[in-house]
Parts: C-alpha cells; sequence; structure tokens
C-alpha cells in the first residue's frame, strides 16, 4: 500500500487533474498508473517527474525501445518491482521479444556480478579507459 494512498482522478486537485489529463493524452490511455496516484500527493514533484519523463523518454538519440530496456535493467538492479513491471511492459509493447527480455537480463546479471568484484578487488580503471575514446 502507498504510503499515503492513492489519489485517484476523481479525487483530485484541478492542478493534478490537469497532470493526470496529460499523462492520459501523452500516453492514449484512459487510466493513469499508480506511480503517479502516489506521487500526486505532492503536486510539484509529480509535475516536475511527469515533465522529466516527457522529455527523456522520446525518441532522441537512442529509440524509445532501448530506453526502456535500460530503464528495466536499472530497475533490475535497484530492485523496484513496480518499475520493473512498468517498464517491462511498456518495453514489450515497443517491441521487446521474450528472447529480448532474456539476453537483457543475462546483461543485467553479468553487469552486476562483475561490478562486485571490480568494487570488492578494487580494480584500477587501466589507462587505456581513462583517454575517453
Amino acid at each position: 500500500m502507498a504510503t499515503f494512498g492513492l489519489i485517484e482522478y476523481k479525487d483530485a486537485s484541478p492542478e493534478v487533474r490537469a497532470i493526470y489529463d496529460d499523462i492520459m493524452a501523452t500516453r492514449k490511455t484512459d487510466w493513469v498508473n499508480n506511480f503517479w496516484k502516489a506521487v500526486a500527493h505532492d503536486p510539484v514533484t509529480l509535475k516536475r517527474t511527469w515533465e522529466d519523463i516527457k522529455q527523456i523518454m522520446v525518441p532522441g538519440a537512442l529509440d524509445p525501445l532501448t530506453k526502456e530496456m535500460i530503464y528495466v535493467a536499472v530497475s533490475v538492479s535497484n530492485q523496484c518491482d513496480y518499475c520493473i513491471a512498468s517498464h517491462t511492459a511498456a518495453a514489450q509493447k515497443k517491441g521487446m521479444t521474450d528472447a529480448m527480455f532474456k539476453e537483457l537480463m543475462a546483461v543485467v546479471g553479468m553487469a552486476n556480478e562483475t561490478n562486485r568484484l571490480v568494487a570488492g578487488y578494487q580494480v584500477e580503471i587501466d589507462e587505456q579507459f581513462k583517454s575517453g575514446r
């Protein structure tokens, strides 16, 4: 259960409803997910986070599927069940196959394992990696 509960559309202030409307219009859906309903207790954070998401998750140098898969990878590493579910669903809608998900999880697992080994062994960074290119 969310710390402060969830703010449903019918109970939202006009300011929050405007953001909910933008979320639904942008995502071409008729519902607002629980993340936004929980964050809506702080309309300033709701607005800032939504604006940032809209700016960052659009096509750019990385395509939307790649961005969603990165989001899944970070969410797995941070153990955020909600974000894993949300962004896995979004990635699947953008074309992520089961094979892609399995390979992504293998990469995430390998990166986490080798990151811990590097940290434990306190491995110095090779000079060749410091050149920037």
